[in-house]
C-alpha cells in the first residue's frame, strides 16, 4: 500500500498516478496530485481496481477541495475503486475515521493475502 499525509499523500497519490498498477492500495489524507496539471501520463497504466482512499477537509488551508476532488477524478479514471471524504471543517489533520478507514483497507489485503 502506497499512504501518505500531506505532502507524502500528495507523493502517494503521484506515484500510483504515474505509476499505475493494481496495487494493495493507496490511502491519501490531505493530499492530491502535483502541479498544475493533474492529468497523468498517457502511458500510465491502469490502478486495475486498486482501492483509492482520498480523505480531507474542506477548509484544508494547504490542499483545495478542488484538488482533491479533481484527483480523485483522475484516479478514477485510471482504473482506482476511489472512495473520497471530504470532512467539513477539520483543518489539516487526520481524525479517526481516516486511522479507520486506512485500518480497513489494509486488514482486507491482508486477508486476501493470507485467505483462512
Amino acid at each position: 500500500m502506497l499512504v501518505g499525509f500531506s505532502q507524502g499523500a500528495c507523493l502517494a497519490l503521484e506515484y500510483a498516478a504515474r505509476h499505475a498498477r493494481r496495487y494493495g492500495g493507496v490511502a491519501a489524507l490531505s493530499g492530491g496530485l502535483i502541479g498544475p496539471e493533474v492529468a497523468p501520463p498517457v502511458d500510465a497504466g491502469s490502478l486495475a481496481g486498486t482501492p483509492v482512499f482520498l480523505g480531507c477537509s474542506d477548509v484544508d488551508p494547504h490542499i483545495p477541495l478542488a484538488r482533491v476532488q479533481v484527483s480523485a477524478s483522475v484516479m478514477r479514471d485510471l482504473g482506482g475503486d476511489v472512495t473520497a471524504r471530504i470532512y467539513p471543517g477539520l483543518g489539516h489533520v487526520i481524525n479517526q475515521d481516516e486511522i479507520d478507514s486506512v485500518n480497513a483497507m489494509l486488514a482486507a489485503l491482508l486477508t486476501s493475502a493470507h485467505p483462512r
